[in-house]
């Protein structure tokens, strides 16, 4: 009877204890900026949460947590990151910064910099780091744009990363896909720039960037 009674407790403690995150499923964690952090549209529809309803139906136990701030800088992010790791502990970072900082015209150095540093802390802490591509428009001047353009090729190649490409491709130059301000993509985009995104996200998920499994 007594031996009966230590599994019965041995059993109940086992089932109450509950860890500090689920042990299965896949975190992911998004730093990004007013793209990402669902600018000027209702609450549940930017294309973060699209991807967190995208990943449930694959795994309930899969989470996003979304880290954007509108008006995000790299340097913002640099500064971040680390913290948000402890806090949050992911598998997966989408880095998805450096829009804002073209748009202010930063040196290209600075921002290639700040995203390595974003990307090698996030490596430290064994977070897998997904690279999302910006672009500006042309009337920043072909030598700027194209500078800018290839840091997310150059640094995906040097840190061997997957790489999206260009957050916005397929919808960037019409008009229609764009709230008032002609900036932030409208809710109709959101489910193209999951898309975009879902592709890498794939590859990154199948080659293991998860520990929670």
């Amino acid at each position: 009877m007594k031996k009966l009674l230590s599994v019965i407790f041995c059993l109940f403690c086992i089932f109450s204890f509950k860890p500090a995150w689920p042990e299965t499923g896949t975190r992911i964690m998004v730093l990004g900026d007013s793209l990402s952090a669902g600018y000027g549209l209702p609450p549940g529809t930017g294309w973060v949460d699209l991807l967190e309803q995208r990943l449930q139906s694959r795994s309930p136990d899969d989470s996003v947590i979304n880290i954007s701030i509108s008006g995000e800088i790299t340097l913002g992010g640099r500064n971040r990151i680390e913290q948000a790791l402890k806090d949050h502990v992911p598998d997966i970072v989408i880095v998805a910064l450096g829009a804002n900082d073209g748009l202010q015209g930063r040196s290209i150095p600075s921002i290639y910099e700040n995203l390595e540093a974003i990307i090698l802390i996030c490596k430290r802490y064994n977070a897998t780091p997904l690279l999302v591509g910006m672009q500006l428009p042309p009337n920043y001047g072909i030598s700027y744009t194209q500078k800018f353009r290839d840091i997310y090729p150059h640094l995906a190649q040097n840190q061997q990363l997957q790489l999206v490409p260009f957050l916005m491709a397929g919808f960037g130059d019409r008009p229609e896909f764009f709230q008032a301000d002609g900036i932030h993509p409208a809710i109709r985009a959101q489910e193209k720039i999951l898309d975009n995104i879902w592709p890498a996200l794939t590859e990154v998920l199948k080659s293991g960037g998860t520990r929670h499994q």
